[in-house]
């Protein structure tokens, strides 16, 4: 099976191209078509072909949607951000950067962006544009894409992003408009009250810039018929077996004096099978193996983290933070029923649960050092906020923890309740590692398995005293993380899964949303986590980490903490 092309015979494929084109091209075009399809599906061409450069990765999750409305996984994000663009973007150290727009300014009080939009952006070329070109973008299309995300008819999962915009339809503050086009070339939105985090919030997908009338004829249909503006348009896509992407001949960004991208195409997979990914891989079928999984982890690993011996010059091994905290979080609510009795309630027992194991012993043994052990705070390390010099957290200290028992009444353990953990089986191990760890001590844990859907429900519902859980940053912006311990946020309307309460830590977190000035606003993110660290609603596990594989002849792939995919670089040698 070829790995680089969308395999198919030529009656179906046809089915498909006519029905996406809507008949507005010439059989002789598509049969050219279905020729360099044909040629692209040789993974070893001849030299008639060189020259040619196709970057094949697998998604083993698949892909839902390719309007970027719904880019809410990983694996829609991933596609969606080679074909759309915004107005600001994120470089490999999380500062936002220009886009498509060239510049901005925010006003003094915080609530207004003022947005210049570049004059040589065009949407991809589509027979409903006229003469089939694509037209340039204007900051009119800003105002539809950001109305679109926000309107219940749109359904979109993004819709929480514009939370704080000045919405006449949300606020019923009369006066504004959430997002206006001055002129074709300024865009302006309005935010209710200052929030320094908006501009980061930006660089996300669902911000792309999509035109009106190629929605509105496709509606529901604009998943599976993307145009946007980004380094790659949208040829096909056969769900489940192959999305193949061709390069935008005039996309706008250049490098050097070299117009992006370098590729002429992406090709994307949809193998299930991780292990049979990763081998196919290995045989060079792939350009990219962008996550380690469990099955083939010590095959590929040792235990710090190095490549195998027989790995080792076979390809390149990227790796670097990845700003995703896993975490045992404990409900404070002591009105909740499920904390009657329980232990849980006094903070010198969450405290000795914190110093009762070794996190840098569970990295090694169970993740072969793929991540760092969280022991300073809530927020991970690749967030520019992060310093651990400043947020202390919790180190393993046997004596602390045996220490806080007694304190708490419960000397060696004796007289303590059973406590019970809830987890999913992917994380049974880390579990049952910290389980056999704290009963040394006299902390004796119970460990309960959900399915994930369930699990996620019960923590929501306050069902859940003790449970395992993750925070993937949406945005690079520490708030993301600390807002999951302010007092306006308790679940189930907000993420605060704890009930965590503190006046102190209100007080910091509001004061933060209206400091513009970034060290004077991380330092109050500091006092906050710290805050956090003391009063333990949470048992922070570890930091993760991306590693990407990707084969020798591959150059110029950038990446993030964010662990963003950018391929408007990469060269394939």
């Amino acid at each position: 099976m070829s790995y680089i092309s969308y395999k198919l015979s030529p009656s179906p494929f046809l089915f498909v191209f006519w029905r996406g084109q809507s008949n507005q091209i010439s059989l002789k075009n598509s049969l050219f078509i279905v020729i360099i399809l044909f040629l692209l599906s040789c993974t070893n061409p001849d030299k008639r072909y060189a020259g040619k450069t196709v970057f094949n990765y697998n998604e083993p999750s698949g892909i839902t949607s390719l309007d970027p409305a719904f880019s809410k996984d990983y694996s829609n994000i991933k596609a969606v951000s080679q074909l759309f663009n915004g107005l600001v973007q994120l470089d490999d150290n999380l500062k936002v950067q220009p886009c498509i727009a060239k510049s901005w300014e925010i006003s003094n009080d915080g609530r207004q962006y003022i947005f210049h939009i570049r004059n040589d952006v065009y949407f991809h070329d589509d027979p409903l544009f006229k003469d089939g070109k694509g037209r340039k973008v204007i900051a009119n299309d800003f105002v539809y894409s950001f109305n679109r995300i926000i309107d219940k008819n749109t359904a979109s999962p993004g819709a929480w992003i514009f939370n704080n915009v000045n919405n006449p339809m949300i606020s019923n503050e009369a006066g504004f408009k959430p997002f206006i086009a001055k002129d074709d070339s300024t865009f302006i939105i309005n935010l209710k009250k200052s929030y320094p985090p908006f501009i980061s919030i930006l660089t996300m997908q669902y911000c792309s810039v999509v035109p009106k009338e190629i929605v509105e004829h496709y509606g529901k249909d604009f998943r599976s018929h993307p145009i946007g503006t980004g380094p790659f348009m949208f040829h096909l896509w056969k769900e489940g077996e192959k999305l193949i992407l061709w390069k935008n001949p005039n996309y706008f960004e250049s490098e050097n004096g070299n117009r992006l991208p370098y590729l002429d195409a992406v090709a994307i997979s949809f193998i299930t099978n991780k292990q049979a990914a990763f081998t196919d891989f290995t045989q060079g079928k792939f350009d990219l193996n962008s996550s380690i999984d469990a099955s083939y982890k010590d095959e590929l690993l040792n235990k710090d983290g190095s490549l195998q011996k027989q790995f080792e010059g076979k390809f390149k091994m990227i790796r670097q933070p990845f700003l995703n905290t896993e975490y045992l979080g404990i409900l404070l609510d002591t009105t909740a029923p499920v904390l009657k009795g329980s232990p849980l309630k006094l903070k010198a027992i969450r405290q000795a649960i914190n110093y009762g194991f070794d996190r840098k012993l569970m990295m090694t043994y169970l993740r072969n050092n793929i991540g760092t052990p969280g022991i300073a705070g809530m927020v991970p390390d690749g967030m520019p906020s992060f310093d651990s010099t400043k947020v202390i957290g919790y180190d393993y200290n046997q004596a602390k923890a045996k220490k806080l028992l007694k304190d708490a009444g419960f000397p060696n353990g004796k007289g303590l309740p059973i406590i019970t953990l809830n987890t999913t089986s992917t994380y049974a191990d880390l579990c049952e590692y910290i389980q056999g760890q704290l009963e040394g001590i006299g902390i004796k844990i119970k460990i309960d398995i959900n399915q994930a859907g369930q699990h996620l429900a019960m923590v929501s519902q306050l069902k859940l005293p003790f449970f395992r859980g993750s925070w993937i940053a949406d945005y690079p912006d520490a708030e993301n993380y600390l807002s999951l311990f302010y007092s306006k946020n308790f679940t189930p309307s907000g993420p605060n899964y704890t009930h965590f309460k503190n006046t102190a830590f209100d007080s910091l977190y509001e004061k933060s949303l209206t400091i513009t000035n970034d060290s004077i606003r991380f330092n109050l993110y500091q006092q906050m986590d710290s805050l956090v660290m003391e009063e333990a609603p949470v048992v922070v596990l570890y930091y993760d980490q991306s590693m990407r594989l990707i084969q020798n002849n591959i150059e110029g792939l950038s990446t993030n903490p964010m662990n963003s995919l950018v391929l408007k670089r990469v060269k394939k040698l």
